[in-house]
């Protein structure tokens, strides 16, 4: 019954993400209609369609999904090894850890817009990312630990790093140039502006690896959500394996925040609405999360870039005009 339950939710959930798809391709500064769209993605568009869809739109959409998935992925696996509702890796610093290394990355050596970036300083983007969100989990993990990690104290901890990493960013931000704190601006609020191929050909495949790695190991997560005590005595190592899932959180955050800047709540709202559809199982309730992230964040770029058009607000405060309220529903229903 159940699998016939997802099946059925699994198509729905395509076929929403294919109509995002079609709306955001369709939308923008230059409009074009369903069959225009269709017809240039077959190969008979003509030049501003054909650099409209593939060299603006199509990137951009991509890396939405890639980003989302990542970033819902990442808020599952939070969610199941705290056992709590509310945590998602833009909330306990690990984004802002990532963030934070980039902004030094780009303002030290470039002054140039995203789309104008070197190749160069496009690759070490995600070992920079990365560099900052496993040392920002290690500051975490330094100050929660007391005789092993506990989730509570780990997630007071994290919002506190949180806290003291956003502000370092403020006070960085005081001393820089224009077009230095514009693009500060930008990480920090999460934004797709500047896409292109070579960041989907740099994150792609190691986010896919992660993935990969997360699901094949799903079932240790659903045991470590049961409780640390009843874990152990299924023979699970809770400290061990806590460790490796924060690892490959952590990892799958930093290369979405280095391409996307600090998403927030998008590794609350798909994780958190997957679970009430198909359930609280990870190896189901992980790919359904990354589908509807992806349809969130491409809805929100759509709108991000629409609303008040030419101006462009970054995709992230859209993404969290919709995450504050369900945050509080969630604090609300929790008391």
């Amino acid at each position: 019954m159940n699998t016939q339950k997802n099946k059925i939710v699994g198509i729905v959930c395509f076929l929403l993400l294919l109509g995002t798809v079609m709306l955001s391709l369709m939308l923008g500064s230059y409009s074009m209609t369903p069959k225009e769209v269709i017809q240039t993605i077959l190969g008979n568009g003509n030049k501003l369609q054909n650099f409209t869809i593939f060299q603006i739109r199509l990137p951009r959409i991509a890396l939405a999904i890639i980003v989302a998935s990542a970033l819902s992925i990442s808020g599952g696996i939070l969610q199941g090894i705290t056992r709590n509702p509310l945590a998602e890796p833009g909330m306990i610093g690990i984004n802002a850890g990532a963030a934070l290394f980039v902004v030094f990355w780009i303002s030290s050596g470039t002054t140039a817009y995203y789309s104008a970036l070197s190749f160069s300083t496009i690759i070490w983007m995600p070992v920079v990312a990365i560099t900052g969100s496993l040392l920002s989990v290690l500051v975490i993990c330094l100050f929660a630990y007391k005789k092993g990690i506990r989730p509570v104290r780990f997630l007071l901890t994290g919002v506190g790093v949180n806290a003291g990493i956003t502000a370092i960013i403020s006070f960085y931000q005081l001393n820089m140039s224009k077009g230095d704190y514009n693009q500060v601006l930008t990480w920090t609020n999460g934004s797709l502006w500047g896409s292109s191929w070579n960041y989907i050909l740099l994150t792609f495949p190691l986010i896919t690896i992660l993935v990969l790695v997360v699901l094949t190991r799903s079932k240790t997560l659903d045991v470590l959500g049961l409780g640390d005590e009843l874990a152990f005595g299924l023979g699970v190592p809770v400290q061990k394996e806590m460790l490796f899932f924060l690892v490959c959180s952590a990892l799958l955050s930093a290369l979405a925040t280095s391409v996307a800047g600090n998403i927030a709540f998008l590794g609350l709202l798909g994780p958190q609405i997957a679970k009430r559809i198909v359930g609280p199982v990870h190896r189901t309730m992980l790919p359904f999360a990354a589908g509807i992230s992806a349809i969130i964040l491409i809805l929100a770029d759509t709108a991000a870039r629409n609303l008040f058009s030419p101006l462009e607000i970054p995709v992230g405060i859209v993404v969290s005009i919709l995450g504050v309220p369900y945050f509080i529903y969630l604090m609300l229903k929790g008391k």
